[in-house]
């Protein structure tokens, strides 16, 4: 993959089924993710070594972390330090999301790979 590129091109992981998947942008040293959540989905509680800071951009989120639940829509943000557990259940229309790891999530590296499909965001109007 060369150092600029759609998103459309890169691979779509399954994070947790079909119900969670992500297309990943990978440095040395930090991920950027777009995350596709399905209706309803969730993501049950976990924690990662890597920090993670994330904002919604389509659809809404029910996050908990550290004791404090939020509902997140468009512009909603999050700032997770190294492994503080946290959990999320997409809204009725699910979301699409930003998220960005430092380190890099290499633990995505063995993730299955979904069917070729058109990124949920941007769509044909950019938006």
């Amino acid at each position: 993959m060369g150092n600029l590129a759609d998103l459309e091109t890169f691979p779509l992981l399954e994070v947790w089924g079909d119900a969670v998947r992500a297309r990943r942008v990978q440095g040395e040293s930090i991920t950027l993710a777009v995350v596709e959540l399905g209706p309803n989905a969730i993501v049950p509680e976990h924690r990662h070594v890597a920090e993670q800071l994330g904002m919604v951009i389509r659809g809404e989120m029910h996050f908990t972390l550290d004791g404090e639940i939020r509902t997140l829509g468009p512009g909603g943000t999050w700032r997770i330090l190294s492994n503080r557990p946290h959990n999320v259940q997409a809204g009725p229309d699910g979301a699409v999301v930003i998220d960005v790891f430092s380190p890099v999530r290499s633990d995505w590296d063995s993730l299955p790979i979904a069917a070729k499909t058109t990124p949920r965001w941007p769509d044909a109007n950019g938006g």
